[in-house]
């Protein structure tokens, strides 16, 4: 009987998915469409990149089934104050699938991912 792999061994690992989240962050925080939201460019001048990623890779490596314990705040407390709107989880949506598309994650795996992030949804976008 084989086994299927967890979604972090599919996806290479803590190197590849700290490559990939290095990339990712890189994008969100300089992206002028998110940093529209005053509160979204104050949170990305005023926190250390080196820092955020650190704390997205453990989260994706944690949720993906890999060993990492995430250690950072919940989705709700890290976001609430930002007041992000569909329009902007639409934009981070388009940054993560041009990310995907860059390391060339395959497609299932990618719907794996996107759904976890999906999740996280109710905790980071505001509701009107």
């Amino acid at each position: 009987m084989s086994s299927v792999l967890p979604l972090y061994d599919r996806l290479g690992g803590v190197y590849a998915i700290a490559t990939v989240v290095d990339d990712f962050i890189d994008r969100i925080m300089a992206n002028p469409k998110l940093n529209a939201n005053p509160k979204v460019d104050e949170a990305h001048h005023n926190v250390p990149p080196a820092g955020f990623k650190y704390l997205v890779t453990e989260m994706v490596c944690w949720a993906t089934g890999g060993p990492q314990k995430y250690t950072g705040k919940s989705m709700h407390d890290s976001h609430a104050h930002l007041d992000i709107t569909e329009s902007e989880w639409q934009v981070f949506l388009q940054d993560l699938r041009d990310c995907f598309a860059k390391f060339q994650i395959p497609v299932a795996e990618q719907g794996e991912l996107l759904a976890i992030v999906d999740s996280t949804k109710r905790d980071i976008v505001l509701i009107k």
